[in-house]
């Protein structure tokens, strides 16, 4: 008489055998009833082998698709690629579950030979993956954030997002994220921002919050998320943080300004205008047109644009006079 295992794994054999197999066929050859054959399956279903029933006076029982995996036989180069890439993950603080990342490095382990499994462990003691700037996303990747941020990318549906800027001002918004991006240390997403209407580029670590909804997007086709990050990276690096004081009241200082890019904020000598940009021709150019007194704090070099400028209009007087 076979025992239950034996035949729970005779059915498994079958399934891998056959493709499809009626429960009746299956119950025929183990010599049990219908009942018991679905007790069977339900088993081999609990143990996360992906058995798909078809219903019907037709129905049968069948394996989905990746059920089927080959033999597990790697030499010393790929066992050592698979574990370093797992033990850098987990260093890295990959925007993986950790739980997911330890389980895998552990079944990976569990069907090594045994003169692989004291290699591999020797790396495991031997590498250490050292980067202070991951430090500060540690907290933020946990598996809640993860499994939000695999809704809103995979899945392409609108995250609400709790946004520190640099300076701790938060803001909640609503976003549709095109991607991740892993830069010198540092996790970014991009995607298209609903308040500020534009593309845009954050960093996880200054997320306080990620909300799921189930607002659908369409990605748009051929969309570089890498290169976008990247571009908006160098923006940043190379920006200038503005200080002007603006002569005028806070109310008129509104009035004249009212885009959300850059801070008002009323001091004794007037207003003080508070901006980051990589572009000093344009923020001159916004200045003069405001045809106000104002006096620069910050950055110097903004003198040399107005220099520049004067000389420009200057010249044109004199060749148009």
């Amino acid at each position: 008489m076979y025992s239950p295992t034996l035949r729970l794994l005779a059915v498994l054999e079958l399934l891998q055998t056959y493709g499809s197999i009626s429960g009746k066929e299956l119950a025929d050859r183990l010599e049990v009833d219908a009942r018991t054959v679905r007790r069977y399956i339900t088993s081999l279903q609990d143990m996360g082998i992906p058995v798909a029933a078809e219903r019907g006076p037709y129905g049968a029982y069948r394996l989905e698709r990746g059920s089927r995996l080959p033999p597990l036989i790697y030499n010393d180069s790929e066992a050592s690629a698979i574990v370093l890439g797992l033990i850098a993950m987990r260093q890295m603080n990959f925007p993986i579950d950790a739980v997911a990342i330890e389980a895998a490095l552990a079944k990976t382990k569990r069907v090594l030979p045994e003169h692989l499994f004291g290699y591999v462990n020797d790396l495991e003691d031997l590498i250490k993956v050292y980067n202070p700037s991951y430090l500060s996303t540690t907290q933020m990747l946990h598996s809640d954030f993860v499994g939000l941020l695999e809704h809103a990318i995979r899945k392409r549906k609108t995250a609400v997002l709790t946004y520190s800027t640099k300076e701790g001002k938060q803001t909640e918004r609503e976003v549709d994220l095109y991607g991740l991006v892993l830069i010198t240390g540092q996790w970014y997403a991009a995607g298209y921002c609903h308040l500020r209407k534009d593309l845009r580029t954050f960093r996880l670590d200054r997320l306080a919050a990620i909300t799921k909804t189930e607002k659908g997007f369409a990605r748009p086709e051929n969309f570089d998320v890498l290169n976008y990050v990247l571009e908006s990276r160098t923006q940043v690096q190379n920006s200038f943080d503005v200080e002007i004081v603006l002569e005028v009241s806070i109310e008129k200082a509104r009035n004249l300004l009212p885009t959300e890019v850059h801070s008002l904020e009323a001091i004794d000598e007037g207003v003080l205008y508070r901006q980051s940009t990589s572009r000093l021709d344009w923020l001159a150019f916004t200045l003069l047109n405001l045809n106000i007194p104002f006096k620069v704090r910050k950055p110097t070099e903004l003198y040399a644009v107005f220099q520049e400028l004067a000389e420009k209009a200057a010249r044109i007087t004199v060749e148009n006079s």
